[in-house]
C-alpha cells in the first residue's frame, strides 16, 4: 500500500497533532535543565517555575507606576490595534476585491497597481508612515492595514475570476444588473472565502503590530517584549512570545468556527 494513501485514525490524529509540542516541551526542559546546573544564575533559558512566577507578576501584581496589570493591559492594547487594523482591512479588500474582480476595466485599471503595491514592504514604509501621521495609534493601525489589505484584496480578486461563468450568464438571462449580480451571486459566495483570507494574514498582521509596538509605543505586547530585553528577562519574554502564539491560534479557531457555521455549504464543498 502507498504511502500517500495511508490515512491516521481519531485517536492517531491527536497523538500526532500533540506530538510536536510535547517533544518542543521535552527539548526545552532538557535544555533548560542542563544550563541550570552548568550555571543557576543562567537567564537564557529559564525554568518553568521561574517564568510562572514572572507571568505572576506580570498578570496579577499592579505596577506600581501605572496601577495596571501589565499583561492584560498591553494584551488589551494590541488586540485593539489588531482588530482596528485587521476591519479595516477587510472592509477595504472586500469592496476593491469583488468590484475589481467583476469589471473588466477595473481589472485592467488596478491589477497590476495592486500586484505592485503588495510586493512593497510594509516595515520599510514604517519610518514613512511615523513621519506622516506621528508615532500615535494611526499608524500603527495604518502598518496592519498596508500590510494585509493588498494580499486579502488579490485573493479575492481571484476567487471571484473564478466563478463559474455559467452562474453569471444565468443571473443576466434573468434580468439580474451588475449591482444585483454582486449582491446576490458574488458576495455570498466571496464572504467564506475572505475568512480564509483573513486567516492567512493573522501572521503578518501580529507581526507588523509587534514591529510598530516595540519601535514606537508605550504599552503593547510588542512594546514589554522589547523593553524588558534589555534586562535580559527571558522569563517574561518567552511566556509573552508563546500568549501572543495562543492569541493568534485562537483567533484563528473563532474565525474557522464562524466559517463552519454561517457557510456550513462551502464546509461542504471544500470536503469533496
Amino acid at each position: 500500500m502507498r504511502l500517500i494513501n495511508l490515512h491516521p485514525g481519531k485517536r492517531g490524529s491527536q497523538i500526532l497533532a500533540v506530538l510536536p509540542f510535547a517533544l518542543l516541551v521535552v527539548v526545552y526542559l532538557a535544555a533548560s535543565a542542563a544550563r541550570h546546573a552548568a550555571n543557576t544564575s543562567d537567564k537564557l533559558l529559564p525554568t518553568l517555575s521561574q517564568m510562572a512566577a514572572a507571568m505572576k507578576m506580570m498578570a496579577f501584581t499592579q505596577d506600581m507606576a501605572t496601577g495596571q496589570y501589565l499583561l492584560w493591559s498591553d494584551t488589551l492594547a494590541s488586540l485593539t490595534r489588531l482588530v482596528e487594523g485587521l476591519a479595516i482591512s477587510v472592509a477595504i479588500s472586500f469592496v476593491i476585491g469583488i468590484a475589481v474582480g467583476m469589471v473588466p476595466y477595473l481589472r485592467k485599471l488596478l491589477v497590476p497597481f495592486i500586484a505592485a503595491f503588495s510586493m512593497v514592504p510594509p516595515l520599510a514604509i514604517l519610518p514613512i508612515l511615523f513621519i506622516i501621521a506621528g508615532i500615535g495609534e494611526t499608524a500603527k493601525v495604518t502598518l496592519i492595514v498596508i500590510g494585509t489589505a493588498p494580499f486579502i484584496v488579490r485573493d479575492l480578486i481571484l476567487r471571484v475570476e473564478e466563478l463559474p461563468l455559467a452562474q453569471l450568464i444565468k443571473a443576466q438571462t434573468l434580468g439580474a444588473t451588475s449591482w444585483q449580480i454582486a449582491l446576490r451571486v458574488v458576495m455570498p459566495q466571496m464572504l467564506p472565502r475572505l475568512i480564509d483570507a483573513l486567516r492567512l494574514s493573522l501572521g503578518p498582521a501580529w507581526l507588523y503590530l509587534i514591529s510598530a509596538e516595540a519601535i514606537a509605543a508605550q504599552d503593547g505586547l510588542g512594546y514589554r517584549i522589547f523593553l524588558v530585553r534589555r534586562y535580559f528577562a527571558m522569563n517574561i519574554i518567552i511566556p509573552y512570545v508563546i500568549w501572543i502564539t495562543l492569541l493568534a491560534f485562537l483567533f484563528d479557531i473563532a474565525l474557522r468556527l464562524i466559517q463552519r457555521y454561517a457557510f456550513p455549504w462551502f464546509a461542504g464543498a471544500k470536503s469533496q
